[in-house]
């Protein structure tokens, strides 16, 4: 069933700019949104003197918007372990116990009960097309747990049709090595692909096969409302990958080649979220056919205008601005430091954004200044003056 929401002008100028990016085409100019830590958006609000419910994408007419539907192993609402004023522990759908202290950023994992390759191999998913994913409001960790914490949340569906008239909105889908550092966590996940490399690659194997259920009922459910995919993939941190690229192209790579597949079948172009340094991978990314990669990380070593020398325009780019510097520069340093990036963005294919999310480190005028920069050296044709580089095209 195709669902059908007017969408305003304003929205279909956006979609179209981002989708001739995607394409490497020059749109009217270069797209700009990102992610946001909520830490952030409150610190924003209070800075601009605005209220409570004020919304950044809104406010700063971002050109799109990702939502998350309930991707949790096993469906349940969180289980309270401990709670006070300071702290939540709670297990979750991904059998997962995390604590979660309110004034720090982010989350701890304290354990997991999937801590044995045995029981790895036992691991059962619940349906991956159940209706709860997609058309149901409760608990799920990927939405729950992170920078903030957030309890009983909306359908899915119910969060596209409220975006869909005003952004291009994606869905999202995980792929097997985010479900591993959940699962199992980071220290297992290393361990047991060099401990028992086949038993846990048949893990990674049926994750995937799991996942891309899920993805084609997303896609189903979404009836049409949707503009594209982003699938979560860390595979790698600062220096390198996790694992030799090898093991990822046997065990990762057909699962991720079977998504982008289908998203394609289904009109929908794909942005891949990987974190780290993945260039011994690079290629492989090409050739499965990602549209754009993000978040590009700085911090990481990865550099937009190198990567677009190297790679021409056979992959988008979807972030590299690298937070630190937008965070401790003064406006007269944060100014050459976008417009070299905005080379990266001759003939399209470049989305501006950070290089993960926005933390609250960086400031309203900070951020604002630096949007305000893309929106206007972006218009096409780019005109960098001082900043240009010749031999990037």
């Amino acid at each position: 069933m195709v669902l059908s929401m007017v969408r305003t002008e304003n929205c279909l100028k956006k979609l179209e700019r981002l989708n001739k990016s995607l394409h490497h085409q020059e749109p009217d100019r270069v797209p700009v949104s990102d992610f946001f830590w909520g830490s952030f958006v409150e610190r924003w609000r209070k800075e601009k003197g605005l209220p409570a419910d004020a919304d950044v994408y809104k406010y700063y007419d971002l050109d799109w918007q990702v939502t998350t539907p309930n991707m949790d192993p096993h469906m349940k609402d969180f289980e309270i372990i401990r709670e006070n004023e300071e702290e939540v522990v709670v297990r979750t759908g991904f059998e997962a116990i995390l604590r979660k202290k309110f004034a720090d950023p982010m989350p701890e994992f304290m354990a997991f009960e999937t801590d044995t390759i045995e029981k790895a191999e036992a691991f059962e998913f619940d349906d991956p097309a159940a209706d709860r994913r997609f058309f149901s409001g409760g608990d799920n960790q990927i939405g729950g747990v992170g920078d903030g914490y957030s309890r009983n949340l909306p359908p899915w569906i119910d969060t596209v049709k409220g975006l869909h008239p005003n952004f291009p909105v994606y869905g999202s889908q995980c792929e097997a090595n985010e479900y591993m550092t959940r699962i199992v966590g980071g220290a297992n996940l290393l361990l047991w692909a060099g401990l028992y490399p086949e038993r846990f690659g048949q893990f990674v194997k049926r994750t995937n096969e799991w996942a891309l259920e899920m993805l084609k009922a997303q896609i189903k459910a979404a009836g049409g409302l949707i503009d594209g995919m982003v699938i979560w993939g860390d595979v790698a941190y600062r220096k390198d990958l996790f694992f030799h690229p090898d093991y990822w192209r046997k065990w990762y790579k057909p699962g991720l080649a079977a998504m982008v597949e289908t998203c394609h079948a289904a009109g929908l172009p794909v942005i891949y979220h990987g974190c780290g340094n993945v260039k011994r991978i690079f290629e492989d990314y090409i050739e499965v056919g990602i549209d754009a990669y993000n978040p590009l990380e700085a911090k990481a070593g990865l550099d937009v205008i190198e990567l677009r020398r190297k790679y021409g325009h056979r992959i988008g780019f979807c972030g590299n601005m690298n937070v630190m510097e937008w965070a401790g520069c003064s406006k007269e340093e944060l100014k050459p430091i976008v417009l070299r990036k905005l080379n990266a963005a001759k003939g399209g294919g470049m989305i501006f954004q950070s290089d993960h999310s926005v933390p609250s480190n960086i400031s309203a005028e900070n951020y604002e200044y630096v949007v305000n920069l893309v929106r206007e050296y972006g218009q096409y044709p780019l005109q960098l003056g001082e900043y240009d580089i010749p031999d990037v095209i």
